[in-house]
């Protein structure tokens, strides 16, 4: 090959040195919560950019004492190093270690490859002269510390700094900024992580060239030379990773995978870290418990892993969860939790199960269950809205349907008991017709009860007689603009909750009632913000009146009396307003307890995911749920105002009996405090 044609083969395989103004590394892109805190980082490379008055000086004398102590001299290369390349390439067979000045390394990590020919160092030297001629010393100092790979994923000694000591840059103690320096030539071999003793050995390199070029004293030396070796830090699995792959479903769609992984984007979310941290570890320490309740009453023997791990050192703790697995034959109970604002519809917490680890399926927004009792304010909207009160008496006696081919109807001519069971037999045996009737958890009835006792009490007589009198297609279409989007049966069980729908949407629609009839939809993303500061998207609050104030208040004010007097007594503890709603599915196969405050609103769910329901276990959501819903609650509602849901104007207030419905008389030592929209107040006995 002749000279001409040798000088193109090498200038043509070179990249514009102008490249480097443009230059963009790979960024992570960065996830805070609702206060700003860092939660979560989506990376293919961790790197963080950092100016050079930000980098601790330690780091820049050790760089230059370790890498090139002629940097402020030479013009992009080192005779002496490639003398000595040429020597070792040629003379030794192999190609050389090291004698690369600063300025080719930067030039080699960004536009070469990695491949030991002389080709690749010559165009190395050439685009080091042109950096050189093209940048300052400062500059290309800064591009090479923020380029740099020191290893575990690590781009740029900030981004080191943070995984090697948990630390800020600025926080860098002399050894650590040394022993950051040793890991350059080799990452992976000499990272403190991977070989303690190797990163000791390189630091003492480190620390001996800054004191022959004069940057430290002996004795910063010797000291800095004593610092502990830094290991890695075992974490357990970080809190709101269902949160997470939530918002990337979300987002990475939408700005493109290069963008999302790559792009440095900064997420600014709804959720609050801590009250994540204190909902997921209050959840899965109940379920534990009911884990090992239902194990010993299976006879299985059961080792708590937390008292396991207590007992024993981190060496030992894989084994005791293993042991564990194995002795642990009986499927395991999963969990779910959501809390969310409002009157905004922020997401704050969102535990999808007991361990994203072992199950990223998450339970809050991808699984449908059935409801149970929780779907029954929607029914009794639709009666609101229908004009009956609080005080409307209702039936809470047996009623039988049955299904013709076309619809559900009841046997709503029978006069008694009897009679309807004896009319109901000719259907028994009829292939075109299907019967159902209903019963109460327990088996009672109260005869005829106030549409309030019925909630709060949970009577499912007194829901399917509701639905039977408003109708299907209205508790539907209440359900519906509320915030349900999930298909809903047209049949007289819906009123038990028998149709499926996420935790999420019921969750979003019951909030619907707390805000005064006001629907907003759920959101977790506040705005998006580039790597160079402009807003890519930001949330724009949306607001839908669905239902009136008055029947808004009118329902919370009843799912008050379900944590008062009824079936939700658990969260009484809380000591503040709640309205809530317990649930329980068929055969307890899911148990549910929805509590609201003016502020938040919050849904816990309990089962299996197979279905599994335990035979002997006569459970209940507001026996098993609501006291850790409640648990859950009193840590984050700790410290906040206790306010109640507002009054809205067109409200009375009148003393009746609970039993009758009626006005209460003056001497009635039972009359309780009713609310009723103005003008539909009962009359007296």
């Amino acid at each position: 090959m002749g000279t001409a044609a040798f000088t193109y083969y090498i200038f043509s395989g070179m990249p514009p040195v102008e490249d480097l103004e443009e230059y963009s590394p790979s960024l992570s892109t960065k996830v805070f919560d609702r206060n700003n805190n860092l939660i979560y980082e989506f990376s293919v490379e961790k790197r963080q950019l950092v100016p050079l008055e930000e980098i601790p000086v330690d780091i820049q004398n050790a760089v230059i004492a370790m890498e090139d102590r002629d940097f402020f001299n030479h013009a992009g290369f080192s005779i002496k190093g490639i003398f000595r390349a040429l020597i070792s390439d040629i003379i030794l067979g192999k190609p050389a270690q090291g004698g690369s000045t600063l300025t080719q390394q930067l030039s080699r990590s960004i536009f070469l490859s990695n491949e030991k020919k002389i080709t690749r160092k010559i165009r190395e030297i050439f685009l080091a002269v042109q950096i050189e001629h093209s940048f300052s010393k400062q500059e290309i100092l800064q591009l090479y510390l923020n380029q740099i790979y020191l290893g575990e994923g690590s781009y740029g000694v900030k981004a080191a700094a943070k995984k090697y000591f948990d630390k800020e840059l600025s926080d860098l103690t002399l050894g650590e900024s040394a022993m950051l320096v040793g890991i350059i030539p080799l990452p992976n071999r000499y990272n403190p992580f991977n070989s303690p003793q190797l990163a000791k050995e390189r630091r003492a390199v480190v620390l001996n060239a800054m004191k022959e070029t004069g940057y430290i004293t002996a004795k910063e030396a010797e000291d800095a030379a004593k610092e502990p070796i830094p290991q890695r830090k075992v974490y357990g699995s970080r809190p709101g990773l269902y949160f997470i792959e939530y918002v990337r479903r979300m987002l990475e769609p939408k700005y493109g995978t290069e963008m999302f992984w790559k792009g440095g984007l900064n997420i600014y979310t709804t959720i609050d870290i801590n009250e994540e941290a204190a909902a997921e570890r209050i959840m899965n320490a109940k379920l534990r418990e009911y884990d090992i309740k239902i194990a010993k009453n299976l006879g299985i023997e059961v080792v708590d892993k937390d008292i396991a791990e207590e007992d024993t050192g981190e060496d030992d703790q894989q084994q005791n969860q293993d042991n564990q697995k194995k002795q642990n034959k009986y499927p395991e109970l999963q969990g779910a939790f959501m809390l969310r604002d409002v009157k905004t519809g922020a997401i704050r917490v969102m535990a999808g199960g007991r361990d994203y680890e072992e199950s990223r399926f998450n339970r809050v927004t991808q699984a449908k269950r059935q409801p149970g009792s929780s779907f029954k304010p929607y029914v009794w909207m639709a009666a609101l809205e229908k004009g009956y009160t609080p005080a409307s008496l209702i039936k809470d006696l047996e009623i039988v349907f049955y299904y013709n081919g076309r619809e559900w109807k009841a046997f709503d001519d029978a006069k008694d008991q009897y009679s309807m069971q004896m009319a109901s037999q000719s259907f028994m045996y009829g292939k075109s017709f299907d019967i159902w009737a209903p019963k109460n958890y327990g088996g009672k009835s109260s005869g005829i009860v106030t549409m309030r006792r019925g909630l709060e009490l949970s009577k499912n007589l007194v829901a399917v007689n509701l639905i039977n009198a408003v109708g299907i297609d209205k508790a539907i279409d209440v359900a519906k603009r509320a915030g349900i989007q999930s298909s809903l049966t047209n049949a007289p069980a819906l009123a038990l909750g028998v149709s499926e729908v996420t935790m999420q949407e019921h969750l979003d629609a019951l909030s619907t009632f707390a805000n005064g009839g006001i629907r907003t939809d759920d959101y977790a993303v506040e705005k998006v913000v580039d790597r160079n500061g402009k807003v890519l998207e930001q949330h724009i609050p949306h607001e839908e009146a669905e239902f009136s104030p008055q029947d808004s208040f009118l329902l919370i004010n009843m799912m008050k009396g379900v944590v008062q007097r009824g079936t939700g007594g658990a969260a009484r503890s809380l000591g503040r307003p709640i309205a809530g709603k317990t649930g329980t599915s068929q055969n307890h196969r899911d148990m549910w307890f929805i509590g609201m405050t003016p502020d938040v609103a919050a849904a816990a769910w309990m089962g299996y995911d197979d279905d599994t329901f335990q035979k002997t276990a006569n459970w209940t959501g507001g026996g098993t749920v609501a006291p850790w819903w409640t648990a859950i609650m009193s840590e984050i509602l700790k410290g906040q105002p206790v306010t109640d849901f507002a009054v809205p104007e067109g409200i009375s207030f009148a003393f009746i009996n609970p039993d009758s419905g009626k006005l209460a008389t003056p001497s009635d030592r039972r009359k309780f405090l009713e609310s009723f929209k103005k003008g539909t107040e009962p009359g007296s006995f």
